[in-house]
């Protein structure tokens, strides 16, 4: 296994490319996965700061650049693409993620190239059915070996419904209140959104997988979902340690792969006091953000 340090001197950042229209919650979203409240800096093409003020004005004319990097102060592991959504934009946007996408895909160096896309539907509307723009997308739009992640934003709008069917069905209102995320996520898993999204023939090139995310505006919301599906999607083993290692939102995963990629390789030898060092070692690559703790613990034994 690389070093953290070294992997982020070749790759840098881990470079995630968000779609979606303006309500369907990206920032909120990108908020959790960093674990902070504020909102992101902007870095043009060229690694100079956008001033807000600048940069509000020229949203108010309708202007908008996918080549701008947004980045949290609070975990600058990450850089953020975004794109409006095709509905913002028609053909136009549409023309200019599909460039984005080609033109990061030819990318000899690992560190500019896209490393995942994440496409935000929101889930707030009644009977939200796939609009002709994610259709488009999901139709003709080649991303390559770049994994596409669908993230059903604000998805707690249908525990309504879900508390609605309950107490049709004789529930109590405090049963079906209780029931009602379990309910909501089991009919739209077998509803029509789905088999179309993976199975219609309309839809030619179907993301790697999916995510159902309720009240991500909560304080305590879980992003861990998102987080394991995305890092489950990579087919380059320095990408997801990478990925894994970045965020700092789920500790359990950094657990995980540490163990299923690490123990197997030197298990054996960790009795002996060298191969202990190196299991530790090993094991830390999965943690820079305790990469401190990690130096102490090797320093003191």
């Amino acid at each position: 296994m690389m070093d953290p340090s070294k992997i982020r001197e070749k790759i840098g950042r881990f470079r995630i490319l968000v779609i979606g229209r303006a309500n369907a919650g990206k920032t909120t979203i990108l908020q959790r996965v960093c674990n902070t409240r504020e909102n992101p800096e902007i870095f043009n093409s060229a690694g100079e700061k956008i001033d807000a003020t600048v940069l509000m004005s020229s949203t108010e004319r309708g202007e908008h650049d996918i080549e701008n990097e947004m980045v949290f102060r609070n975990n600058p592991g990450f850089i953020f693409h975004d794109s409006r959504g095709f509905e913002a934009g028609g053909e136009s946007e549409f023309d200019k993620v599909k460039a984005f996408i080609g033109s990061r895909s030819k990318e000899t160096k690992l560190k500019n190239q896209l490393h995942a896309i994440w496409y935000c539907i929101p889930m707030d509307e009644a009977s939200r059915s796939f609009t002709e723009g994610e259709i488009k997308f999901f139709s003709q739009c080649d991303t390559g070996s770049i994994p596409v992640i669908v993230l059903f934003t604000k998805f707690d709008a249908l525990y309504d419904l879900a508390y609605s069917e309950l107490k049709s069905k004789g529930a109590s209102m405090e049963e079906a209140e209780e029931q009602a995320p379990k309910h909501a996520e089991e009919s739209f898993a077998k509803g029509s959104q789905l088999k179309f999204l993976y199975h219609s023939k309309d839809i030619r090139r179907p993301p790697k997988c999916h995510v159902c995310l309720p009240n991500m505006d909560n304080d305590d919301a879980n992003c861990g979902p998102l987080i394991e599906r995305t890092a489950g999607t990579l087919n380059s083993e320095v990408l997801t340690q990478l990925f894994v290692s970045t965020q700092q939102t789920n500790l359990e995963l950094c657990m995980k792969f540490a163990v299923e990629k690490i123990l197997p390789k030197v298990f054996d030898s960790a009795a002996t006091p060298d191969g202990h060092r190196q299991l530790i070692s090993e094991l830390g690559t999965w943690f820079p953000h305790l990469w401190g703790v990690r130096l102490l613990i090797l320093s003191g034994m």
